[in-house]
Parts: C-alpha cells; structure tokens; sequence
C-alpha cells in the first residue's frame, strides 16, 4: 500500500489526473485526492505506512518456546488429571508460568500461531481387544449380513 501511495504522487507529479491516476493504480478517485491532500499539507513522509495495528503482544518469543514445552509436558504435570487441554486449562498455565493473562477465549488463536490444532481424543475403552475385532470383522460379521436375493430369470 505505501508503494501504491508514493506512486501516486509521482503520476500526479507527471501530470495525469487523479482520475487516471485512480484508474492506474487500481484505487477511487477520493482516495487519490486524499493522498495528494495529505501529502501537501503534511509531507511525502506522511504517507508512510503507519506501523504496527493493534496491541503487542503480551509473550515474548521466549516465553512461546516455554510455552511450548509446558504443553507438550502435558495438563498432568499441571496438576490436572486428565491429560487434556483446553483453552481454560492452557490461560491457567501461561498465567502460572508467565503472570500474564489471558481470556480463555483468545488462548485458541494463540495456539494456532505456535502449530496447535484442535483435537478431540479418541474415546476407546481399556478393555479393548483389537485382535478379536479384527476377526469379527472377518469372520462374524460376513456371516451375520444379509446377502441380496438371488434375482429370477429375466423375462422378454
């Protein structure tokens, strides 16, 4: 955007209109005039971009990387008792480790920026015997399923 702006101000400068120029770059007539009013009343520098938007960051890139480490030691070591996180579980940590809060709404988004995704655990019992399923399946259910009719002979 700001290569477009300092563009501006030098098709205007060669003499076109801010229509054309408008045109050109792809940008209404309006914002071309309010570049070239700006630009006269402040200074060609004013048309710089304006930096950073929104608030900083409240972790370091340090304190991302021990962030890291704390999950992958899992909600246990925590002091919860299933080794589950959620975005509650994981504010109540960055605020134990760092003293920084966070809304366990946001935490998500922070999660996302570090690689994490979303993941529901498998719920399967302890009991389970994969071998025996495996043979059902093979063997058992083949037999229980209903096999389509065979079909007369068809008539002309």
């Amino acid at each position: 955007m700001e290569e477009r702006r300092f563009a501006a101000l030098d098709l205007l400068k060669q003499g076109l209109s801010q229509a054309e120029v408008g045109g050109r770059l792809k940008v209404a007539q309006q914002t071309v005039s309010r570049w070239a009013r700006q630009a006269r009343q402040q200074g060609r520098k004013s048309l710089r971009k304006a930096g950073r938007a929104g608030r900083k960051p409240q972790l370091t890139p340090q304190h991302r990387q021990a962030l890291e480490k704390g999950l992958v030691a899992g909600p246990e070591a925590l002091g919860y008792e299933t080794p589950l996180w959620t975005c509650a579980r994981v504010a109540h940590l960055i605020e134990k480790q760092f003293g920084v809060s966070y809304h366990p709404a946001h935490v998500w988004k922070l999660l996302r920026q570090l690689g994490w995704s979303c993941q529901r655990p498998v719920g399967r019992a302890l009991e389970r015997n994969e071998a025996a399923i495996a043979e059902w399946k093979k063997v058992t259910w083949p037999a229980l399923k209903k096999k389509p009719k065979k079909k007369a002979e068809p008539s002309f």
